[in-house]
């Protein structure tokens, strides 16, 4: 196991790895930059090293000043943690050349699957089903027309490189695709500095349906179940729960089958995520594979009682997987609501410094927070404040223990998704899992 380790991020995400260091002996170096000063995670690293002013590039997305900080500090491996350089194949070969572990896939399977044209290709190959789209990037207005035509309007629109929600538009004939071809190329060259983009058959309606899996550098590969992430604005998601409450066994099996060969073909090693979308009629479709641990892996971690970020350090310290695919148990139901410093009608940012913070607690309930009163909000970074999961012996119960933990939970000084989060578990649909991925914007945005 790694004697020291630099966590190359920062927020909850940060303070999640420090800890699943702890309890493994591992000592921790956090960087931080200006505006994190006075981050809650800095008082429990080991050693701490500033990387820079508040703005993003010059700091967490600085490549040398990281590994300069993971030279002086003397450590064996760097968690970069979700988001930032968690999917960058250059920060990997760098650590690589520098004799510092990467916590994370190879560059070059992160090249493969980073890129989703090529992860649809080999997809196919192996006989996961694809939606119907582009072979490959679309260069031209040209090209775009003839595409959607071929497949049928809606169409999506796509980044062919990074996620979140960017780079992405919906068209329903050739005004709005050509429109929409222009901007997502441009929102993409910002965003990921790669304007390629593709063009997929719309599935309307869909559930969002991703499996965790964990890959050893010797051929061993295991999921851990699905989680259900279909409550999204602008594809951004709100609120996860393992697992999902409309897979049958029998379909569940198969996906995680799917989602096993193409991390095999891949040679993926280290955590990861295979997404698909499940359409009305149970059809499901290979979308992408997110190379990093999810902000939303909680939900898998209660159902499972896996610490992922600890199978993280144990498979890049050389160790076997510890469990084969039969060990594993899903057990009972998990949900986690993020709760972001926004507005919970209009989701403008809310950055600011909290005035009072007061968590919940009680049995089978989990907060991951970088956050507590009296800490300022900074306004460079993403606007989570933290996640709170809760587990049950069922969906039932778990949807009981969240309203009531959503109900003791008080953040003031900045406006919260805490009240957004109460009424979406008091809808009916989200009571009978009837929901899709259109929930959000169709039930709290457009009424």
């Amino acid at each position: 196991m790694f004697r020291r380790v630099l966590i190359a991020n920062r927020g909850e995400i940060a303070l999640r790895v420090l800890r699943a260091c702890k309890e493994l002996g591992i000592e921790t170096v956090a960087v931080y930059s200006e505006a994190d000063a006075n981050a809650l995670y800095l008082r429990y690293a080991d050693e701490t090293i500033c990387i820079g002013p508040p703005s993003s590039l010059q700091s967490y997305l600085d490549i040398p000043r990281i590994i300069s900080a993971a030279e002086v500090t003397d450590v064996e491996a760097i968690h970069p943690g979700y988001g930032f350089l968690s999917e960058n194949s250059h920060f990997a070969e760098v650590c690589a050349s520098c004799k510092i572990k990467f916590i994370g896939p190879t560059p070059e399977t992160i090249d493969l699957v980073g890129h989703k044209s090529k992860a649809r290709a080999l997809a196919k190959k192996v006989g996961v089903p694809v939606i119907p789209g582009s072979a490959s990037t679309i260069e031209s207005e040209e090209e775009a027309v003839a595409v959607a035509h071929e497949i049928g309007y809606p169409v999506m629109i796509k980044a062919a490189a990074g996620g979140g929600g960017r780079g992405m538009r919906i068209a329903h004939n050739d005004i709005s695709l050509i429109n929409g071809f222009h901007s997502a190329r441009l929102e993409a060259e910002t965003a990921f500095k790669n304007s390629a983009v593709y063009i997929e058959k719309l599935i309307e309606k869909p559930r969002h349906i991703e499996f965790q899996i964990l890959a050893d550098e010797h051929g061993h590969v295991v999921h851990l179940g699905e989680r259900d992430c279909s409550l999204q604005r602008r594809h951004q998601k709100l609120v996860e729960e393992a697992p999902s409450p409309v897979l049958e066994d029998k379909k569940r099996k198969e996906m995680g089958e799917a989602a096993l060969r193409l991390a095999k073909a891949a040679n993926y090693t280290n955590a990861g995520t295979v997404e698909f979308l499940l359409d009305k009629n149970h059809n499901f479709f290979f979308i992408e594979i997110n190379a990093r641990i999810q902000v939303e892996h909680p939900v898998t971690e209660m159902v499972t009682g896996i610490d992922l970020i600890q199978e993280q350090l144990r498979i890049a310290s050389g160790e076997k997987l510890r469990f084969t695919q039969k060990d594993i148990k899903i057990r009972g139901s998990a949900i986690e609501c993020r709760i972001n410093a926004e507005d919970p009608e209009t989701f403008a940012p809310s950055p600011g410094t909290i005035t009072m913070f007061a968590a919940p607690g009680g049995i089978g309930v989990r907060l991951d927070s970088h956050a507590y009163g009296g800490y300022r909000i900074p306004t460079h970074y993403d606007s989570m404040i933290g996640k709170l999961i809760v587990f049950r012996e069922n969906r039932t119960e778990a949807i009981q223990a969240m309203r009531r933990a959503l109900d003791e939970f008080v953040i003031e000084g900045v406006k919260t998704t805490i009240p957004l989060h109460r009424r979406i578990l008091k809808t009916l649909a989200f009571v009978q899992g009837a929901y899709d991925t259109s929930f959000i914007e169709q039930r709290f945005l457009d009424s």
